[in-house]
């Protein structure tokens, strides 16, 4: 193991007060949240368990150090599904915030909230005024 990845090598916690692994060598049941998320699991309140730590010089955090919070998998649950009404009232939202309120038509992407209209009201407003 190299000395980068035996700095981050910590299973018990002692140093990071949470354990802590290199790059690719956690434990296969503890997954980030988007590899919870991937399998269809949500965490489910359970707190961080663990965390993976490396370095990147592209990153600008102290040290160039930065960190992955995994969750254990198998006190994961299931990923909740959206109700009937709730899919409606989310469809509604999104149709209002692709309404113009100039023209009233659906401009089939959501509106410039810089410009609260659509791009052809937008439009039509500046050569007007010019």
């Amino acid at each position: 193991m190299s000395r980068t990845r035996a700095a981050f090598f910590d299973p018990t916690g002692q140093r990071y007060g949470i354990p802590t692994w290199p790059w690719r060598m956690a434990p296969p049941h503890l997954l980030t949240f988007r590899q919870l998320t991937a399998r269809g699991l949500r965490p489910g309140g359970q707190q961080v368990q663990a965390q993976v730590l490396w370095r990147s010089r592209r990153y600008r955090a102290p040290g160039g150090i930065r960190a992955a919070y995994l969750y254990d998998i198998r006190l994961a649950l299931p990923k909740r599904t959206p109700t009937p009404r709730q899919l409606e009232a989310l469809a509604k939202a999104n149709a209002a915030r692709r309404t113009c309120p100039t023209c009233g038509t659906d401009a089939g992407y959501v509106l410039p909230r810089h410009l609260g209209t659509c791009l052809d009201c937008a439009d039509g407003n500046e050569r007007s005024a010019a």
